[in-house]
Order: C-alpha cells, then structure tokens, then sequence
C-alpha cells in the first residue's frame, strides 16, 4: 500500500524521522499530530536525517568544550535551567588556532636530496645553506631554494665573428659548468644561464677578434679554447655567480658557406707549401752534416799538413843552425862531410854508373851496388826489367870495357903489388 493511500493506518512520509526519534519525547509533542508512536517509527529504514547528526556533533561538540545543550522536554532551556555546564565562548576559536599551528608546523618538514643545497631566505634575507636531510624550518617566513650543486650544465653558442685579419669566421663553442656557491648563484645574479650565455659570447668574440682567421681554422683551436676558458672564469668571478667552468670546447671553426670551397682550396695549397718545405728541410738536414763533416776533414788535413811543412822546416833550420856552428869549429872537415854527403845523396839516386877508360887510370867505377846490380843484369840480358823501373840493363861494349880493365889491373896489381889510387 502507497504511504499516502486513503484509509490507511499508519499513513506519514516514508523519509520522515518520527521513528527515529522515537525517545525523544518532547520533540514529539511540539510536533503533535499522529504520527505516533516511537517503537512503529524505530522500524523505519529510511536514509538519515542530516539535520539530526549535525545537532548531535554539535552537542557532542558544546560537551567537549564545557557548553549545556538544549532542553529535551518542551523548548530550548539556558545552561543554568538544564543543568548544564556553562558554555565557554573561546574554546573554541582556541582548538581551531590548536589545529591550525599544528597544521602550520607540519608543512615546515622538507627533505633536500643529497645532491642539492638549500639556501634559506627569511623575509627575503639570507639565513644560511641547509645540508642533505631531513630539514625543518617555519613556512610562509622562511623560503628555501633548493640547488643542484654536482649536476653539470651546459650552455653552446654558434656565433659568426670577425677575426684580427678582417675576415668572417662561424664558430661553434660550449661550455659546461657547475654551481660552486648556492648563495651567490641564487643571490646575486638574477638569471645565471642568460649571464654565462652573454658573458662566454663576450669572451669569444674578445678572443677571436684578436686572433686570425687562419690560426682559429687550423692550429690555434685549443689556444682558442684556453684563451675563452680563462676570460670566461674570469668574467663570472667578477659578477660573482658563483659557477665553477668544467670544460670549454670548440666543437667546430668554419669559414662563411659562400666562401668555404675556396677557403679549402688555399687551405690544401698552404698543406702543400708547408710539406715541400718539410721535404726540403730533411734534404738539407740531410745534407748539410755530410757538407759539414767533409769540411772539417779538410781543414783538419790542411792544418796536419801544414804542422809538419812547418816542424820539417824548423827541423831542417835547427840542422842548419848546428852545421853552421859545426862549419865555424872546423871548415876544413865540415865542407869535406858535407861533399860526401852530398855525393852519396846524388850517387845513391841515380841508375848510372861512371867509369874511368884511361889505361893508365886507376879502375874506378861509382856506385858499387849498382854496379852488382848492372853485372846482373848483363847476365841475364834476355830477361825483363825490375818492375819498378828504376835500374837499367848495362851496355855490353862498358861490360867488355870493364872486363879489360879488370884483368889488366890485376896483372899490374901482380907485378906491382903497391898500387897508388887517387882520386
């Protein structure tokens, strides 16, 4: 049967608490009306009164904070007529500013990672750097940046330039980097990426303005390097961002695209110059020892030569010198040596041999060995010369001669046994 059909009994809406409140008396007599009894009412399976709980919390609320509740028979009564506690007005407000610390304090926990920093900033003003760990400080005063200090950042720039020689280079360049001071890279540079990008196209546009173009395409890249790697550092420390520069490379040098075919053609030339003159540089090293050596063993056999012309001279002065002193003591005898001497050093050299025909003369022939070596050589006419030239073969008519004399003088020398000889 329909909850509103005629006629019924226990007629009322379904999703009434009248049920439900079945213990509470009063509030069942302000109502009046049929809708009767508490025990048909505690049957009801209906959805809760929302009403009903809130009153509830709020009573269950009134008690925890020492406040009476309403009077349940027949109207709202004050806390002295109920019985009830007196009612204290900043309870309150003073659970909720309870809670609202505790909520407060509880926001203030934060973990920094161990590779970052915390910068801590009360109102705006620096308080300190917090370490790794679990960190606490009071929210909406103190604000803490976190920083990255061991993550390598990298900052990279194509810039076209003018070099020292009035010629346009593309160079490509990067950098990497790493915070070395929290504070001063949070606090004293504003945007420290937009200052190391302007402060490295600085440094390289300083650095290759001054170089030529020839050396910042070939040999003189990593002097390039070097050079924007120190003005670099050296620009951030003086607005001190507090970055510490890792690496600087030049990833490439090139020369403006309408020109690059015959900048690589005076490139392979300027190659091919360098490596003739390296050919030439070997040859003459090479060379010039051999030249040098030969030289020197000539002067050092002009200088020999010369200290023995020299020796042999003061040698044969010497000798003089002692002849003379020799000739001043005795005249007589020193010319008669020095005639010997000269006659044995003419004899001694010469292939011929003198004789004295006469018949009445003495046989006197000069020099004797070569004589022996001429009777030899008569005897063996047929036969060849000495191979060094120097003694010729006698004549046979002087041989004969020589026979003649010989056997007359030893006939006489028979006969006359003392022979007178002379010279």
């Amino acid at each position: 049967m329909a909850w509103n059909e005629p006629g019924g009994g226990n007629q009322h809406d379904p999703w009434s608490s009248g049920g439900r409140r079945g213990n509470n008396g009063g509030d069942r007599g302000d109502r009046g009306g049929s809708n009767g009894g508490g025990d048909n009412g505690g049957n009801n399976q209906g959805p809760p009164d929302l009403d009903e709980a809130l009153k509830k919390f709020q009573d269950k609320l009134n008690g925890m904070l020492g406040g009476g509740g309403k009077k349940r028979n027949g109207g709202n009564g004050s806390g002295k007529n109920g019985g009830g506690k007196p009612r204290n007005s900043l309870a309150l407000p003073g659970l909720l500013v309870v809670v609202a610390l505790a909520i407060w304090a509880a926001s203030g926990f934060y973990l920094v990672d161990q590779s970052e920093r915390g910068v801590v900033l009360r109102f705006g003003e620096y308080q300190g750097i917090v370490d790794p760990g679990l960190q606490w400080n009071p929210p909406l005063i103190d604000d803490v940046r976190m920083v990255n200090v061991t993550r390598v950042r990298s900052v990279s720039q194509t810039q076209s330039m003018l070099t020292r020689d009035e010629n346009i280079v593309e160079v490509e360049i990067s950098a990497q980097y790493q915070v070395a001071n929290p504070r001063d890279f949070v606090l004293n540079v504003r945007d420290p990426a937009l200052s190391i990008e302007n402060a490295l196209d600085s440094a390289l546009r300083h650095v290759v303005g001054g170089t030529d173009m020839i050396d910042i395409l070939t040999s003189g890249r990593e002097i390039l390097g070097s050079s924007v790697a120190s003005r670099l550092q050296s620009y951030l420390d003086a607005y001190g961002a507090g970055i510490r520069l890792q690496t600087i490379n030049i990833e490439s040098t090139s020369a403006p695209a309408p020109v690059i075919d015959a900048f690589d053609d005076v490139i392979r030339a300027r190659e091919d110059r360098q490596r003739t003159i390296n050919e030439g540089m070997a040859y003459a090293n090479a060379i010039i020892p051999a030249a040098q050596g030969q030289a020197q063993r000539v002067v050092e056999q002009g200088q020999g030569y010369r200290e023995s012309v020299v020796a042999e001279a003061q040698g044969q002065a010497n000798r003089f010198n002692a002849l003379l002193t020799e000739y001043r003591n005795a005249p007589d005898i020193m010319r008669e040596r020095m005639y010997l001497d000269a006659i044995e050093d003419v004899f001694g050299n010469t292939p011929k041999v003198l004789l004295d025909v006469s018949e009445n003369a003495p046989l006197m022939y000069l020099p004797l060995d070569q004589m022996r070596g001429g009777s030899a050589a008569g005897s063996n006419a047929s036969s060849s010369n000495s191979g060094d030239g120097s003694s010729e073969s006698i004549d046979p008519r002087v041989l004969d001669s020589l026979r003649g004399s010989q056997s007359s003088s030893s006939s006489s020398s028979s006969s006359n046994p003392i022979r007178r000889e002379g010279r």
